[in-house]
């Protein structure tokens, strides 16, 4: 930090003022500190030197910082002192803050324990495990499944909850946390898209059509897209790299959450009105598979599966 300041001083950016020595920057309303009256450095000098590391030791081209939406002021003043000393230029890196908001307890006040203490990680992942698996068992999937896939499920809907439910709202604003909200299947949450993924991936094993099969029949048939509610699914599916471009400009996840969730109504109104398999009402046979609409399932469930690998969500084969 020594160094910075020498550099700076050398370079006319400095100023002395009551024993503190300053740095006015243009359009920055208050000044930065570099060195205290007792001779001590600041968080500003100790910022000042970091971009200035990532900016010519590690050559970065993006510089990202994650820190909450009430550090923005003195971040921004930063960028503009790198930029003052000719540092960097922003139209040939991107520094940037991704600030974010608070989380809130129903009660509206910050998330904290009944006894005023920080709410640990960990307590909130082992609660939503307990929640979740509740759940799964008022539904009487712990009936169904394994013990093996129950235990799957059961982690795969309590870690996606608390994750989905901090990406999916805009991470400037404050949130309120709710487990029951969370652990919703019918709403915007994890539980209801990993459900119907899961679904989405059943209906290739009913219809006894191996991946390696449907990825064979994509290079020879074309998806089916006659229905209306297949042409929609279809026109939902295109939209992914535009969603991830917006992602990658805007830097908020909100923008995928929200295309998963319409994404998934999409597949239910065209799973309740476009069969994909269909069988004999009495034997139970399978007379006829779809198999443009299955590229439809297949489609829509990798599109899925890449959105939650960039949620951090772990899809389940069974639910």
């Amino acid at each position: 930090m020594s160094t910075v300041v020498e550099e700076l001083e050398k370079g006319g950016y400095l100023t002395k003022e009551e024993g503190r020595t300053l740095m006015f920057i243009p359009g920055a309303s208050i000044p930065m500190t570099l060195v205290k009256s007792d001779g001590g450095y600041t968080y500003d000098t100790s910022d000042m030197a970091a971009i200035k590391y990532r900016l010519f030791e590690e050559n970065a081209d993006w510089i990202l910082y994650v820190v909450d939406a009430g550090q923005g002021t003195h971040l921004e003043n930063v960028y503009a002192a790198a930029r003052h000393v000719g540092w960097y230029k922003a139209t040939e890196k991107r520094v940037e803050h991704i600030g974010f908001g608070v989380v809130l307890g129903e009660d509206k006040k910050k998330f904290k324990t009944r006894s005023g203490d920080t709410v640990r990680l960990v307590d909130l992942l082992e609660e939503g495990c307990r929640r979740s698996g509740e759940k799964l068992k008022e539904k009487g999937r712990d009936k169904e499944l394994t013990t093996e896939e129950v235990v799957a499920a059961r982690n795969a809907v309590a870690y996606g909850c608390v994750k989905y439910a901090d990406l999916s709202h805009n991470r400037t604003n404050d949130y309120v946390f709710s487990f029951d909200k969370m652990l919703d299947d019918k709403g915007n949450t994890a539980a209801y898209l990993l459900y119907t993924y899961t679904r989405i991936r059943s209906i290739a094993r009913l219809a006894n059509v191996s991946a390696e099969a449907l990825e064979e029949a994509a290079r020879t048939t074309l998806p089916s897209i006659e229905h209306p509610a297949e042409w929609k699914l279809a026109k939902f599916i295109l939209r992914f790299p535009q969603v991830i471009a917006q992602v990658t400009a805007e830097m908020c996840l909100h923008f995928l959450c929200e295309y998963l969730y319409d994404l998934s109504r999409a597949y239910t109104e065209f799973y309740d009105n476009c069969y994909c398999v269909e069988k004999d009402r009495v034997t139970g046979e399978i007379i006829k598979v779809n198999t443009g609409r299955l590229l439809l399932c297949e489609g829509t469930a990798n599109v899925m599966a890449k959105s939650f690998s960039i949620l951090g969500l772990q899809p389940v084969s069974k639910m």
